[in-house]
């Protein structure tokens, strides 16, 4: 699917809604269908330029088909949200700025979608909000704690932080080159656009080092508490990450009673992105059971 194919787009779904983080207010941005049985939450991940619709543009209008509502959230600190400086759990943080949308938004049950760090921010949601989720697809993230088989952190991860200390084509180039499985895909349009919305928003790049610097632990290891989520989940990870690799995919499944687990073959860190006709049909099907 190319962005010219979508019937949704990114103007035409924006909006923004102002939440309260403690005595900070954040103006956040989503893009949002607005209208379906059920909704249906996407999460992006915390790479440099990354926001809810670059994230997810292939995967919208197959939700948006299916009958769902789909509302994709920029966390603080990305896309076109406000920036902060977080130095507890950015998890926990973003699980927050979630309800504070949903509630806003008054849905009272979502399904929560989660890619990287979208990942870790649902999970967090899932244990402080039971009640208000429905079901949960987890890719390349959810923090079931550190690879037990690959050095910490990850050749991915390293590459991700120095891009965010030195925002050049060519730092971006090199983490995108391990970030899918076929680094061709990675077209100059596609690496421009990423480079010019991290630009756009230096703010959220400086903010993020003073968060590391703060807390170097961003992401908190919810394994001891991976027997509480009750939801149906399905974990999806690619067999050839380099940011997260497989076996922490393994450990969210051991965890969580009512996971599934799909590895896909020739696939990176971007599974909803690099095999998304395969995504899109698998995750309507696992949220229509």
């Amino acid at each position: 699917m190319t962005t010219t194919q979508q019937r949704w787009t990114e103007a035409d779904t924006s909006k923004f809604v102002s939440v309260m983080e403690g005595d900070t207010e954040l103006r956040i941005h989503y893009n949002d269908t607005g209208a379906g049985r059920e909704t249906l939450v996407m999460l992006h991940g915390s790479g440099p330029g990354a926001s809810g619709w670059a994230n997810f543009y292939r995967n919208v209008d197959a939700f948006a088909d299916a009958g769902y509502r789909v509302i994709l959230i920029d966390c603080p600190g990305w896309g076109k949200s406000d920036s902060i400086v977080c130095t507890g759990s950015r998890s926990d943080l973003n699980a927050r700025v979630v309800k504070s949308v949903l509630d806003t938004l008054g849905i009272e049950r979502a399904h929560l979608v989660g890619n990287s760090m979208g990942g870790h921010s649902a999970v967090a949601f899932a244990l402080s909000h039971p009640e208000r989720v429905g079901k949960l697809v987890l890719m390349g993230g959810g923090t079931g704690g550190p690879s037990q088989f690959v050095p910490m952190p990850t050749e991915g991860i390293k590459l991700l932080q120095a891009l965010y200390r030195d925002p050049s084509l060519e730092n971006l180039k090199r983490m995108l080159n391990v970030f899918v499985y076929d680094a061709s895909t990675m077209t100059e349009e596609l690496m421009q656009t990423r480079l010019q919305n991290m630009l756009a928003r230096r703010d959220h790049l400086d903010n993020f080092v003073k968060s590391l610097a703060a807390n170097p632990k961003q992401f908190p290891d919810y394994g001891h508490r991976l027997n509480e989520i009750k939801a149906s989940t399905l974990v999806i990870w690619g067999r050839d990450d380099r940011f997260v690799p497989m076996d922490v995919g393994l450990r969210l499944v051991w965890g969580m009673p009512n996971a599934d687990f799909l590895v896909l073959g020739r696939c990176g860190h971007w599974a909803q992105w690099e095999h998304a006709e395969r995504f899109n049909e698998t995750v309507v099907g696992f949220l229509a059971r």
